[in-house]
């Protein structure tokens, strides 16, 4: 079992930033995909960015490309994400989640942190 539990988020500006941090613990996700998603109020969940379990591939929502990085440290057990530029249509429940395929299927993720709430002020 790999448990996940997400930190960084918060109340920001239009225009300014924040750093996501994904801390997993029962297993190491050296192996694992790592991903972001997000769910506004009324929204389904969508696919924000994922890691390959190396960190050379990354892949990128259109509505982030040019302003999210994920990025991750396999020694810490950790996944980040880097957000810039954030906009009001920013704000949502962001989650981490870990998967054992290189995907950005929500339903091929096998682990999910509770998710950090991002609000982005307009």
């Amino acid at each position: 079992q790999v448990q996940l539990v997400e930190s960084g988020g918060g109340l920001v500006q239009a225009g300014g930033s924040l750093r996501l941090a994904c801390a997993a613990s029962g297993r190491t996700i050296s192996r694992y995909t790592m991903g972001w998603f997000r769910q506004a109020p009324g929204k389904e969940r969508e696919f924000v960015a994922r890691i390959s379990w190396s960190g050379l591939s990354t892949y990128y929502a259109d509505s982030v490309k040019g302003r999210f990085t994920i990025s991750r440290d396999n020694a810490k057990n950790t996944v980040y994400l880097q957000m810039d530029s954030l906009k009001p249509e920013d704000t949502a429940v962001y989650y981490c989640a870990a998967s054992r395929a290189t995907t950005r299927e929500s339903g091929l993720y096998d682990y999910w942190g509770q998710g950090t709430q991002v609000t982005v002020s307009s």
